[in-house]
């Protein structure tokens, strides 16, 4: 079942994404739909072979480990 979202945004952005959706032939709906998508699936995660790469490294693995528990434990420095 779809839902509907309100997204406010301001005239610039709104002309962007008109154009854009005008140019692949889309709603704006669908295009915004299509755009999240993309980043979520292109940005925000990682493929399985590369999460096997990175498990594979166990120098990594530990390295990560010990930050977690110095971070757990307070000892870390933000550095600006």
């Amino acid at each position: 079942m779809t839902k509907t979202i309100t997204l406010r945004v301001n005239d610039e952005f709104y002309e962007i994404i008109k154009n854009a959706a005008k140019g692949e032939r889309r709603s704006i709906s669908s295009l915004l739909e299509y755009s999240a998508l993309y980043y979520i699936n292109n940005s925000s995660s990682i493929s399985d072979s590369e999460m096997k790469e990175i498990l594979s490294d166990q120098e990594l693995v530990n390295s990560l480990k010990n930050g977690l528990k110095e971070i757990e434990k307070g000892e870390y420095e933000i550095v600006e």
